[in-house]
């Protein structure tokens, strides 16, 4: 990469894809292509294929995605994989015909299996069946994976791909019920705290076990691997640390500053037992996280009620 590349940040809007533009800016990189909702709509095939034609940028990072939590995955698999499915193949199909030189889709940690030996290496992929109740998207994002793969098989295109843990960080989704468990937990918490409420109730037994990696770190190790001349077709990123749901739940209550009662909801579905990568192959290349989860979580709470004052919290 040079500074004065053609980048493009698909979903610059988003979590991860704002947290791409802050660590492009911060290295220096000026030529960024961030077309609005408005100016390029990801699921029209006609324009994706026009925006590209136009500009031809030489990197593409594919940060759009439709995501959410366990409720929004189950309540509206046929959106998530029929829009995550096309936002993908045009966006991968477009750059093919353009000319883009690289092309780093970012996929997921939910394309492994649901009983993946743990932690989880890339090498599991496809080998039993994945978590029902996230597979619509699991699904969409293991096509975008493939996609990459058997383009630069055939055409000799330097498209790879990068597979996240559960992020969060500033600018994260806080919808009641469609959000993921980290900004679900920030949300419930700061509202039961200045409602006076004596208890907040957490989905699931609370003993499933979740990695998380801050938003931040997660741009940089993009950056760290745009720079590896031969990448791995995919890769894992990660903390490489896990905790169980309940712990996670009494970490962020003590960050919020509630001081009621923590209850679990059994009837409610607790996903995959456990959800840690082996991140040993990017480790090997030189990259690591460096963000505490404790410290991670004060920035991110910070984050929200500043977002919340400015009336810019993300609720969709």
């Amino acid at each position: 990469m040079n500074r004065d590349d053609s980048i493009f940040v698909a979903g610059h809007r988003g979590m991860v894809g704002s947290a791409l533009v802050r660590n492009l800016r911060r290295r220096g990189y000026a030529n960024l292509l961030l077309p609005s909702r408005d100016e390029l709509d990801l699921t029209r095939q006609d324009a994706v294929m026009g925006f590209f034609a136009r500009e031809r940028p030489k990197i593409v990072l594919m940060a759009a995605a439709k995501v959410g939590g366990i409720h929004a995955n189950n309540t509206y698999s046929g959106e998530f994989i029929y829009q995550n499915l096309i936002i993908t193949t045009h966006l991968i199909e477009a750059a093919r015909q353009s000319g883009t030189e690289r092309l780093l889709f970012l996929g997921s940690s939910c394309i492994y299996p649901k009983h993946a030996p743990q932690p989880m290496p890339e090498d599991c992929l496809l080998s039993s069946p994945l978590e029902p109740t996230n597979e619509a998207y699991a699904i969409a994002k293991i096509a975008g994976l493939k996609l990459c793969q058997y383009y630069r098989r055939q055409y000799g295109l330097l498209f790879h791909s990068l597979m996240p843990t559960n992020l969060y960080g500033p600018g994260d989704n806080y919808h009641p019920e469609n959000s993921h468990v980290l900004p679900a937990l920030i949300r419930r918490f700061h509202e039961a705290r200045e409602d006076g409420s004596r208890e907040v109730v957490v989905w699931g037994s609370g003993n499933v076990r979740r990695e998380f990696l801050h938003v931040d770190d997660l741009a940089d190790a993009c950056h760290f691997l745009l720079q590896t001349e031969d990448p791995p077709d995919w890769i894992n990123v990660g903390s490489g640390v896990d905790l169980t749901i309940r712990e996670l739940a009494e970490l962020v209550k003590g960050v919020v500053g509630f001081e009621g009662d923590l209850t679990f909801d059994t009837s409610k579905p607790d996903g995959t037992p456990r959800k840690l990568l082996d991140v040993s192959r990017l480790s090997d290349l030189g990259w690591r996280a460096t963000t505490a989860l404790r410290a991670g979580l004060e920035s991110t709470y910070r984050a929200f009620q500043k977002e919340l004052a400015d009336s810019r919290v993300r609720a969709e």
